[in-house]
């Protein structure tokens, strides 16, 4: 449900957000200017890496290469990246490290940065572990003591957009005969507020957002659902059940007992969700369950990619003309070598004239081919930073780091079959059409 049929105003809930975990981290001794500290919400995106060790936050190629480094808001130089990151191997899965997978924790990556960034010059070195662990735990109580849902609910045109198309896409796929079912970490009291929010009045043969659904399935303990047996609790009787019925409302339960009860074999199952641990790769993992994954960033990345495709097809034209200096330098490099070799060969004589006017011509090639690589890198440094500074400030597009896929673009090239920028897309598709990817290109084959 949330991020994938709630679509946040990542910007709002991410300042009341960190409200509240800043007042709560003041409550347990954290000094109190931290409230009035500077904080940023555009600074963090999906897929950064949290060093608990050294304060940093990183983002990572698909190869662990850190790519970009910032320490409060100081951004790393290459060789500092270097010094931490590239001399032994990195191991992104030991506790020293935290995934920023959801964009629930944004808000607390805007925390950490910004209390570095304000505590370090007057108190030193921090205990950057400790640091992360409180904020934590105070950002997970604010969830779960009201501080955050309750003033959502409150005030829900602040913090969700209401997408008019989500009560169509339900039902044409409900009168195509497929069957649909929720399933949410999200509490029942909550649900039934959101979900009446987004689907209350929007079509006038479904008296209650209900009636959309076949399954709802809230306190789901994602990702524990796909791996667990608990049993589904009605949420008015109190009873422990292992059959589901529709129209019902039910806490806990297990993917086991759910798949039955839809009827269909796994592999006839789309399941659409936002967290690309606890929603797409979990129940890909656990599962025959085909997956879609929703990733609100892709308008902006999107939009980015249209408004800048000259520079991006300059971009690509900059890597074929370095590419092929590079190879012609080469060339004469190893030529030189050779020219250099017949030189000592030859002390004196005619033939030593010959083969210094060849040294001579080699070198002058070198030297022009050289300066001509370096133009070129200084306009594609120039070209990519640009670029980089379109998609997000800090960070880059989210989906690639570098010349290369991200982590986390990489996560969602092998564990979501499908992915895209709301769910409301599919209503533009059949609901019987069948996704199926282009042909897959290795890279021997793209030169052919």
């Amino acid at each position: 449900m949330d991020y994938t049929l709630a679509i946040y105003r990542q910007a709002e809930i991410d300042r009341l957000s960190i409200d509240a975990t800043v007042s709560k981290l003041i409550e347990r001794g954290y000094p109190e200017e931290l409230r009035t500290m500077k904080y940023r919400t555009d600074f963090p995106i999906r897929g950064l890496l949290i060093d608990r060790k050294l304060g940093n936050v990183l983002k990572m190629d698909r190869h662990r290469y850190v790519k970009k480094a910032y320490h409060g808001f100081t951004k790393l130089s290459r060789e500092e990246r270097r010094r931490a990151y590239h001399t032994r191997r990195l191991r992104p899965g030991t506790k020293r490290y935290h995934w920023v997978d959801t964009l629930y924790s944004l808000s607390e990556v805007a925390v950490y940065a910004a209390v570095i960034e304000h505590l370090e010059p007057r108190q030193g070195a921090l205990d950057y572990g400790q640091l992360f662990a409180d904020i934590r735990q105070c950002a997970d109580l604010s969830h779960q003591d009201g501080s955050i849902l309750d003033v959502v609910l409150r005030d829900l045109p602040r913090y969700v957009d209401r997408d008019p198309e989500l009560g169509l896409l339900f039902h044409k796929l409900r009168s195509a005969g497929k069957r649909l079912f929720l399933l949410t970490n999200s509490g029942p009291e909550y649900t039934e507020a959101m979900m009446s929010y987004l689907l209350g009045d929007a079509l006038e043969e479904y008296p209650s957002w209900r009636n959309y659904l076949d399954y709802i399935c809230t306190f789901s303990n994602k990702p524990s659902f796909f791996t667990d047996k608990a049993p589904f609790v009605d949420v008015e009787t109190g009873a422990e059940i292992r059959e589901p019925t529709r129209g019902r409302v039910y806490t806990g339960g297990n993917i086991t007992d759910l798949q039955r009860a839809l009827g269909f074999a796994g592999d006839e199952v789309l399941y659409v969700g936002d967290h690309i641990y606890g929603d797409v790769l979990r129940a890909k993992k656990e599962s025959t369950w085909r997956t879609a994954m929703i990733i609100q960033e892709m308008d902006d990345e999107l939009r980015v990619l249209r408004e800048h495709a000259l520079s991006f097809d300059r971009a690509d034209a900059l890597e074929q003309m370095r590419d092929a200096v590079q190879d012609e330098l080469r060339e004469h490099q190893a030529r030189l070598k050779r020219v250099e070799r017949s030189l000592n060969e030859h002390e004196s004589g005619p033939e030593r004239a010959k083969w210094d006017a060849k040294r001579v011509r080699h070198r002058r090639s070198i030297d022009r081919l050289r300066a001509q690589l370096k133009e070129l890198n200084v306009e594609r440094t120039a070209l990519h930073d640009v670029l980089d500074e379109a998609f997000h400030p800090f960070w880059g597009s989210v989906f690639k780091a570098g010349d290369e896929v991200s982590s986390f673009g990489n996560q969602i090239e092998q564990y979501a079959g499908l992915y895209t920028a709301r769910a409301t897309n599919l209503t533009q598709y059949s609901p019987m059409h069948y996704f199926q990817s282009p042909r897959h290109r290795m890279p021997h084959e793209n030169g052919i």
